[in-house]
């Protein structure tokens, strides 16, 4: 008998592991694949796309573990005939488990690693980041077996699945501090923000303790050993001092971080976040007509640099700061441009111009656009009729009024040539 219930344990795992491995690392990577920031390398959400891919996978795993709990539950009667506790078997069961969904997850995140290192990532890895999924799938093994040992139904499976998937899915990222209970529900890290430290390890105490605490619930309640009283009232203890310190936080996983920044120093000097070190040839060629043109005046710059989305974009000093977007999209080194303009204006005087349509003539040439159409088509052909030194010339000399949307007709006039010196008609003077 003794042989005949190792044969029969050992088979059912197999089949167990077989369906466990490959369908939760499928699972994994297409979800972290889709989660990837395109465009970016950026760690601290390589760690969240980690983090995100257990909210998918911790149900599958939990529905998973419960349908092989229900299929090893007919095999007690053989476990029975042995000297071991009761709980014995149970516990290597989901030991097993445990391993196949560790494979799994392993795998997700060695191609997240692989992908990551391979864009220049920027950053460090957090190996807290990762424990934190790992300890969270963990618990939805443990949750998932426990639930079909104690209720052996085939429904049991599906009941987990959907009950896990609920848990998952009814916490939205940054609403809350519930977001931040396991599986996370994270926000896209933005750059010069960083994952906190000690949210990442109160998500790997809250579900290392609350999976200690199933399990010794468990074994007390099998093997009937009121010395599990203590361990178990301490796992309940930690889990709850894991919920006060994340209710604690706020619900915000990040924190602003400084970034050495990725530079080029010829002609201009650009410097951006790291993680967006690809968009700097780009920039140079987007950048450097508007900044040769406004040489001379006080909206010069001979410095670009990227500044958190918090901060306003500013031209002063000779330096203009832009935003980027994470994914660079296409035409953010348009956009770019576009903003270093734009802070060129003063907003106040703006807000109603005395005569519109002037400056965008202005702005179209610093742009590089096509000139638009303006009711003085004088003052328009006349604009475009002077050359490239010209412009730079009466840009120098009009550049308060164009920061202030005061051009008028007046300003395109052509200058007025100086007066001639008056010659002496009757020759030279005599002495």
């Amino acid at each position: 008998m003794s042989e005949l219930g190792r044969v029969l344990r050992l088979d059912a795992r197999r089949a167990a592991l077989l369906i466990a491995v490959p369908l939760l690392t499928g699972i994994g990577i297409v979800t972290a694949w889709l989660s990837l920031v395109p465009g970016v390398a950026y760690w601290d959400n390589s760690t969240v796309t980690l983090i995100g891919s257990v909210r998918l996978l911790g149900p599958v795993a939990a529905g998973v573990a419960a349908w092989a709990a229900v299929r090893e539950r007919g095999l007690d009667y053989l476990r029975d005939l042995s000297p071991r506790s009761p709980a014995t078997g149970a516990l290597l069961d989901m030991a097993l488990l445990a391993a196949a969904a560790m494979i799994a997850y392993g795998t997700v995140t060695a191609v997240v690693t692989v992908e990551t290192a391979l864009r220049q990532a920027a950053g460090r890895p957090s190996a807290l980041g990762m424990l934190a999924g790992a300890a969270a799938l963990l618990l939805h093994v443990a949750a998932g077996y426990l639930a079909g040992r104690l209720v052996p139904r085939p429904v049991t499976a599906v009941a987990v699945l959907a009950l896990a998937g609920a848990w998952a899915a009814l916490r939205v990222p940054g609403a809350s501090w519930w977001s931040l209970l396991p599986p996370a529900a994270l926000e896209e890290v933005e750059l010069f923000t960083a994952l906190r430290a000690r949210v990442l390890a109160d998500q790997v105490l809250w579900a290392a303790a609350g999976t200690a605490a199933l399990v010794l619930a468990y074994v007390a309640g099998t093997a009937r050993r009121a010395a599990l009283a203590v361990p178990l009232a301490l796992a309940l203890a930690a889990t709850g001092v894991a919920t006060a310190r994340l209710h604690a936080s706020g619900g915000d996983a990040a924190a602003p971080a400084p970034a050495r920044p990725a530079c080029r120093h010829w002609p201009l000097q650009i410097c951006v976040h790291p993680a967006l070190r690809s968009a700097l040839p780009a920039l140079m060629t987007a950048v450097t007509p508007l900044a040769t043109r406004l040489s001379g005046t006080p909206g010069e710059f001979t410095r670009v640099v990227q500044r958190p989305a918090a901060e306003p974009a500013t031209v002063a000093g000779g330096t203009a700061s832009i935003h980027l977007d994470d994914a660079l999209a296409p035409g953010y080194e348009l956009r770019a441009v576009q903003q270093i303009k734009d802070a060129l204006a003063d907003p106040r005087a703006c807000a109603v111009p005395r005569h519109p349509g002037y400056r965008g003539l202005v702005d179209a040439w610093l742009l590089g656009h096509r000139p638009p159409q303006i009711a003085d088509a004088t003052a328009a052909r006349r604009f475009a009729s002077w050359d490239e030194e010209r412009r730079r010339s009466w840009l120098r000399s009009n550049f308060a009024q164009y920061r202030r949307c005061d051009l008028g007709p007046g300003d395109f006039r052509p200058p007025r040539k100086p007066p001639s010196r008056a010659t002496n008609a009757s020759g030279p003077s005599k002495r």
